[in-house]
């Protein structure tokens, strides 16, 4: 599946914001080595770059378009390209920070432990994953993938929830984190511009729907969706679309 920075960076503020929420809570005063998962375009890096100006940064992420970008972006950091599903590091990690990634790998059951192993004793798991996947945007959009003419073409395509509830994660690392911080918020993201969901979505849960499809079908498909998303999320009269996004966070310490 192929990512384009440029779209993705369209709402950067929101899809930012969560990020600096997620570090608010990261109680490290001066971890030594900090790995980005999934870090795309190096919006999150920057900010934890600029926390923690002396620590070892690497960024990971599997998708060569999001890290051109991200080594365009002059933040002082490596970058790496890794199928985070086995990446592996090279020595613990102080910090693992993962800021909306890992809802796209499946397997959170042995992911997640796996990745806490990774950390130095006293180090920090910090996760940030959508779980808006019940929300019109998402249940239209699996919807219309089922009808004709496009149930053929993406049946197996879509994910119905990939994120968990939380007391599945308490559950999953409470017996392997020292401390454990779970969390969820919606945020209501005011956009504004035309079919504003559309384009959000079209940066990050249209992807697996844009590569399944030949040209000419997935136009008819957005077409589509797009009509049924304003439908879900009307313009109000200053000509902004509300549009509620809950989220789930994560942060996991491990003992020592």
């Amino acid at each position: 599946m192929g990512w384009d920075p440029a779209q993705y960076l369209t709402f950067a503020d929101q899809r930012t914001r969560p990020a600096l929420d997620l570090l608010a809570r990261v109680r490290l005063a001066a971890p030594g080595r900090i790995v980005d998962l999934g870090c795309g375009p190096g919006n999150a890096t920057a900010l934890l770059a600029a926390r923690w100006p002396d620590a070892a940064l690497t960024g990971i992420d599997s998708d060569p378009a999001m890290l051109e970008r991200a080594r365009a972006s002059e933040v002082r950091a490596s970058w790496q390209q890794a199928d985070i599903a086995e990446w592996q590091a090279a020595a613990p990690v102080d910090l693992l920070f993962s800021n909306a990634c890992l809802q796209w790998l499946p397997d959170h059951g042995r992911l997640l432990p796996r990745l806490v192993e990774q950390l130095a004793p006293g180090g920090m798991l910090a996760v940030q994953m959508p779980a808006n996947f019940v929300a019109p945007s998402h249940a239209l959009m699996r919807a219309l993938a089922a009808e004709p003419p496009f149930a053929q073409a993406l049946a197996g395509v879509l994910r119905a929830e990939p994120v968990h509830a939380p007391e599945w994660y308490y559950d999953c690392l409470a017996g392997r984190a020292a401390a454990l911080d779970l969390w969820t918020t919606e945020y209501l993201q005011a956009l504004s511009g035309p079919d504003p969901v559309l384009r959000w979505v079209r940066s990050t849960a249209l992807r697996p729907i844009q590569d399944a499809l030949d040209p000419a079908s997935f136009a008819r498909f957005e077409a589509a969706y797009a009509e049924r998303l304003r439908a879900a999320y009307p313009a109000r009269p200053d000509g902004v679309t509300l549009f509620p996004f809950r989220r789930l966070f994560l942060v996991a310490r491990r003992g020592g």
